[in-house]
């Protein structure tokens, strides 16, 4: 079952199409990697489903329903936006319990009280006075103790340092092992890769890449390093040709020979390079 299905969606604001004809799915279950470089049209999908955008043409359901005709299944998700903006003279606590109103969904208090010990949030101080980072560890443990179906989190890890970043990571995989399904939108290569089962990648409002981590890793293949008469050589290529070209180096007399496995960024980088004809 797919906790979010869309199809054909196209989104147009005058003459520009900011998605056109997107089709994905994310698993019941899963940690699914949304990405895409800056004008991709990863925010305008976000908030489609959210119900905040109409297609022009296309379906979008989230959890089964259609946001626009039932919005009341947004009760059953919790949405963690890129831009933090909170009542600026609201304590923590005092915004826990407005977004548990606005949700109007109870949240659990005991996981409330876990993820402010583990963020080491203050909740008694007014948001005018929190850091960016603070400001967003509000957000965060408002939508992990909401008990949702559906977490949605659009760069939930900006402004936070490395620490607090890996705490988030420990606890959105504590979440999605009691059975939530999360859609990320992020940067950090190193996050998705930590915590997503699957990835799409979008260009142009279009997939460029989709499929399971492993082997989104396998199509980047593998770099193959080594130095030549004084130069330096560095090549990304498939599995199937590393034999071949390693053979190649030594008959050169290559030196510092060395093969990896292609990062994932790589794969995303080629991802981008391509205009999604080849899906």
């Amino acid at each position: 079952m797919n906790v979010i299905t869309i199809n054909n969606l196209t989104i147009q604001f005058g003459n520009f199409k900011a998605l056109d004809g997107l089709d994905m799915s994310v698993e019941e279950g899963s940690i699914h990697g949304f990405l895409g470089p800056n004008g991709s049209g990863k925010s305008t999908t976000i908030r489609t489903l959210l119900g905040l955008l109409h297609p022009k043409s296309g379906e979008v359901r989230v959890l089964g329903e259609d946001p626009k005709t039932n919005p009341a299944v947004l009760k059953r998700v919790a949405y963690v936006p890129g831009d933090v903006t909170l009542w600026p003279n609201l304590t923590g606590f005092e915004t826990f319990r407005a977004l548990e109103s606005l949700r109007g969904r109870p949240t659990d208090r005991q996981r409330e009280k876990e993820l402010i010990e583990a963020f080491e949030l203050d909740p008694t101080k007014k948001a005018k006075s929190y850091s960016t980072g603070n400001r967003r560890k509000v957000l965060l443990v408002a939508a992990l103790s909401a008990n949702a179906e559906l977490l949605i989190m659009d760069e939930p890890t900006a402004g936070l340092d490395p620490l607090m970043e890996r705490v988030f990571q420990a606890q959105l995989k504590k979440d999605n092992e009691r059975g939530a399904s999360v859609l990320l939108s992020s940067h950090i290569l190193s996050e998705v890769e930590a915590l997503c089962d699957s990835v799409t990648v979008i260009k142009d409002g279009r997939v460029a890449q989709r499929g399971k981590i492993d082997t989104l890793r396998e199509l980047a293949g593998h770099r193959v390093s080594a130095n030549v008469d004084g130069k330096h050589i560095l090549e990304t290529v498939p599995e199937t040709n590393v034999n071949a070209i390693l053979e190649r180096l030594l008959a050169q007399g290559a030196t510092n020979i060395s093969v990896t496995t292609a990062s994932l960024e790589e794969t995303f980088l080629k991802a981008y390079a391509n205009d999604g004809s080849d899906q």
